[in-house]
């Protein structure tokens, strides 16, 4: 069983950063390929980004890339979502997700995660 709690969300203006993070309990952290999907008011959770258990690979949604960076400190069981120059359309709740695969940077549907974290809101005014 895998406990995630996501932290770092917040009110923040266009063009601003915001760093979120999602800690793991257990101790085979690097085992997991971490993602991070948000939802929108009213719209379905979308992907946005994942994250393979060495950290060595990422993938990224169109709409996020160049934008947003994913990292990992495996030390730390910790991901960390970097967001920058935001737009009000990344407004939603963003959550973490872990897959049992640690290879996976092509897991972007939600069926293919088994943990989750609760959510953090991140809210972009413009």
């Amino acid at each position: 069983q895998v406990q995630l709690v996501e932290s770092g969300g917040g009110l923040v203006q266009a063009g601003g950063s915001l760093r979120l993070s999602c800690t793991a309990s257990g101790r085979t952290f690097n085992r997991y390929s971490m993602g991070w999907f948000r939802q929108a008011l009213g719209k379905e959770r979308e992907f946005v980004a994942v994250i393979t258990g060495s950290g060595g690979s990422t993938y990224y949604v169109d709409s996020v890339k160049g934008r947003f960076t994913l990292s990992r400190d495996n030390a730390k069981n910790t991901v960390y979502l970097h967001l920058n120059s935001l737009k009000a359309e990344d407004t939603a709740v963003y959550y973490c997700a872990a897959a049992a695969n640690s290879g996976g940077s092509w897991l972007r549907r939600e069926s293919e995660y088994t943990y989750w974290g609760q959510g953090t809101q991140v809210t972009v005014s413009s």
